[in-house]
């Protein structure tokens, strides 16, 4: 199968209440993410990510569009489709008198897991709550409810797993924890991976693609380098034996002083050299005791896509 989920012209408009208008939250959006993938869905707060995702997992129903998730047409196979996908959710909505394993006994029950097919124990085990398993999920720390979450999103051995924000305001341990545990389920699983997240040097590092959503519409999709690639600017930085006075530079390149006296050159790849660059800062006479470059990273492509004056 060529792609986990297949979304066509998905709209979604929220009924106005007397108080506020209506809301048109997705207005026909397109989006398809590859088997096997670990995919980024960013954007901005209030973009659609959400909705998305509520709407995949049947939580929301949508106002038009089509949505197939495994092969399964949403509207034709609602069953098939949703057992399909998890999701670990970013709210914490756990029942505080069930232990980790009822917690996931009862969930596997939900999606109709044979007793024979559970892997509850096995589940525990690989977000590290085994030793937790019959403590109620009340007296858990904020970092153990979040493995949790994962766990119940795991029961039914989905193909596709959503995870909605699932490193707000947890350590570094849990966070590493995590990503060992996604790179794994995706690499020896083949598991389909849909990320959402704020901190967008984990999109960065984590993801093969990217979708960036905006007013729910759909700005950019492509391969994380090449979203990284759509910015020809470039800094080269340059650490002066003495700090120079005003010289003269290639058009098109802007100079910032840094605090620790460095100068930052700012350019355009297509237009400027790198070597024509260092031949103005000799010229002007400047000796050089380091330098070195500086890419864009996905921060500054996230903000030049979604920026709105």
């Amino acid at each position: 199968m060529t792609n986990a989920i297949e979304i066509e012209a998905l709209r979604k408009v929220y009924a106005g209440d007397g108080k506020s208008p209506a809301k048109e939250a997705l207005k026909g959006l397109d989006l398809t993410i590859p088997t096997g993938s670990i995919f980024g869905l960013l954007g901005p707060n209030g973009a659609g990510k959400s909705t998305i995702i509520n709407i995949m997992a049947g939580l929301v129903r949508k106002t038009s569009g089509k949505v197939r998730i495994w092969g399964f047409d949403q509207d034709v196979n609602p069953r098939q489709s949703r057992a399909a996908i998890g999701v670990m959710p970013q709210e914490l909505n756990l029942d505080p008198f069930f232990t980790p394993q009822a917690a996931l006994e009862v969930q596997a029950g939900l999606y109709g897991v044979p007793a024979r097919d559970r892997t509850t124990k096995d589940i525990l085990e690989l977000v590290g709550l085994a030793d937790k398993a019959d403590a109620y999920a009340r007296t858990l720390s904020g970092g153990m409810r979040r493995r949790l979450l994962l766990a119940k999103a795991l029961v039914h051995h989905p193909q596709i797993l959503v995870l909605d924000e699932p490193t707000a305001g947890v350590d570094i341990e849990l966070r590493q924890m995590l990503w060992r545990n996604v790179r794994m389920l995706n690499r020896e699983r083949g598991m389909t991976i849909i990320l959402t997240t704020h901190y967008l040097e984990e999109a960065q590092d984590m993801c093969d693609e990217i979708a960036i959503i905006a007013e729910g519409g759909l700005v950019a999709r492509d391969r994380t380098e090449n979203l990284l690639n759509r910015l020809d600017g470039k800094t080269m930085v340059i650490v002066p034996e003495e700090a120079p006075g005003d010289f003269a530079l290639p058009e098109g390149v802007e100079l910032d002083r840094r605090p620790d006296g460095a100068l930052a050159l700012t350019y355009n790849r297509e237009t400027v050299s790198a070597e024509r660059l260092l031949a103005a800062v000799h010229a002007a006479g400047i000796s050089i005791r380091d330098v070195r470059t500086e890419e864009a990273d996905l921060e500054d492509v996230f903000v030049s896509l979604t920026h709105r004056d």
